[in-house]
């Protein structure tokens, strides 16, 4: 038997490298003679990375400006000229080095994606897969194009201040010193939201409380983007307010302007680039799994996007999450065949995100047990 073993992070508890290692044991438990394939997945957010890491791309560190200016160490990964980027890793609310309150959310930038960006094309990258998610701020992008040359500027004609609340005081755009590797490179954004870049959908509203950001906050952010679309509108002909425009603090809006950046499904993107359908055509069984299978998972996360990819090839699948709270007729409607919550066999919440890897091991034996 071949087991492809392919989960998602149990977010708090354990990455998706660890989950599948406490996966692979409770399955050789069961079946001792099995061959094991483990296969950390994402679905375009945090976890992208490591999931490019364990098919076999290379990590770098490269210290950039955090989202509030302090140097943090972020990682990126390359192989060949294929680099992946998180911007979450530079970016991200993990990075701020404080708490997210309204202050935060109106001066955190993506400046350190933008030096990621450009550490990848100096090291000959052609090809830029961008992870969303995670992110600290709201600034349409406009902080990593910084990092890669463009000038936002004010009335006076001075560069505005990294950072959401003041894309407001931007009138025009600079983009001489851009960096021409910009043109010829393929970027593709890796999005799992529709959300538009403004409005009550778009990035503020919806992921800015997330951030620190309070009613007021949301409405100055917002305000900002729509500013910031009109500027990059009259600056390239292009409308950037489309859906997935709004993800990590509406990141593609400049870059949908300003190069030929597409916006791609997060889990499509991850499966092309880890092999997962080649390793799909020979497994008689498919495990996986996440923190929460719930309602959201049902929109196309991770583990229900695999489910279905092993389904159309008639491939069952098990499934190990904290909770469930998705239906077993829900789950049976995307082929997974049996699932296993680790609330449900540990005394307490809190034991089951604190010792998730003992917990996921057993729900795998139990479940392969009983089938």
């Amino acid at each position: 038997m071949r087991i492809l073993i392919a989960p998602d992070k149990f977010k708090g508890s354990l990455t998706a490298a660890e989950a599948a290692d406490a996966m692979a044991e409770g399955a050789l438990a069961i079946y001792s003679e099995a061959e094991i394939v483990r296969m950390p997945v994402a679905d375009g957010g945090e976890g992208t990375l490591e999931a490019a890491v364990a098919a076999g791309f290379e990590e770098r560190i490269r210290a950039v400006t955090g989202p509030l200016i302090k140097p943090v160490g972020a990682a990126w990964a390359l192989r060949g000229t294929t680099a992946v980027i998180e911007t979450a890793q530079a970016s991200g609310l993990a990075a701020l080095g404080a708490d997210p309150d309204a202050e935060t959310a109106g001066r955190a930038h993506s400046y350190g994606a933008g030096q990621l960006i450009a550490a990848a094309l100096d090291a000959g990258a052609t090809e830029i897969i961008l992870g969303l998610g995670g992110s600290a701020m709201t600034d349409g992008g406009c902080g990593a194009l910084r990092a890669l040359g463009l000038r936002p500027l004010d009335a006076a004609g001075n560069v505005v201040p990294l950072g959401g609340a003041a894309l407001a005081d931007v009138v025009s755009v600079d983009a001489s010193a851009l960096d021409p590797r910009l043109s010829s490179a393929r970027l593709r954004i890796a999005a799992d939201v529709r959300n538009p870049l403004v409005g009550t959908d778009g990035a503020a509203h919806v992921f800015g409380p997330q951030k620190g950001a309070d009613a007021e906050a949301v409405a100055a952010l917002d305000a900002g983007l729509r500013t910031w679309a009109r500027v990059l509108a009259e600056a390239t002909g292009r409308d950037v307010d489309v859906p997935g425009a709004g993800a990590a603090g509406g990141f593609p809006a400049a870059f949908l302007a300003f190069t030929d950046a597409r916006l791609e499904s997060g889990f499509d993107l991850v499966a092309e680039l880890v092999g997962l359908d080649a390793q799909l055509a020979s497994a008689d069984l498919v495990i996986t799994g996440e923190g929460s299978l719930d309602g959201q998972s049902l929109t196309g996360k991770a583990p229900i996007a695999l489910a279905d990819r092993a389904r159309d090839r008639g491939i069952p699948v098990i499934a190990v999450a904290g909770r469930i709270e998705a239906t077993p007729e829900q789950l049976a409607e995307h082929g997974i065949e049996a699932a296993g919550a680790l609330v449900d066999l540990a005394p307490t919440p809190a034991d089951a995100i604190a010792n998730g890897a003992d917990y996921v091991r057993r729900a795998v034996a139990e479940l392969l047990a009983g089938a």
